[in-house]
């Protein structure tokens, strides 16, 4: 007796929207991991400490580039139900 394995089967489209609904989740986790970097720093090359400068322009850089990626994840979300809605018509 051999078990069959029921795969559902996803279409492209719909496969790539969870995708990106997933990596807009994760978003948060991956900015809280990259904004505890600073904690880990020790002292710069010269031997001397990592001045508060350095971390604070690291965090606006981080954030930045937070706010970009999230921007971009939404206006590629919003082009990919718009494509799945002229789709279904």
């Amino acid at each position: 007796m051999t078990a069959k394995h029921n795969i559902p089967f996803l279409e492209r489209q719909s496969y790539r929207r969870r995708r990106l609904i997933d990596t807009i989740r994760m978003l948060p986790v991956i900015g809280a991991v990259l904004w505890a970097v600073p904690l880990l720093w020790r002292r710069t090359q010269n031997g001397g400490e990592v001045t508060t400068s350095d971390a604070i322009i690291y965090l606006f850089c981080v954030w930045l580039l937070l706010v970009v990626a999230g921007g971009w994840l939404a206006r590629t979300l919003k082009r990919s139900d718009a494509e799945e809605t002229e789709r279904g018509r």
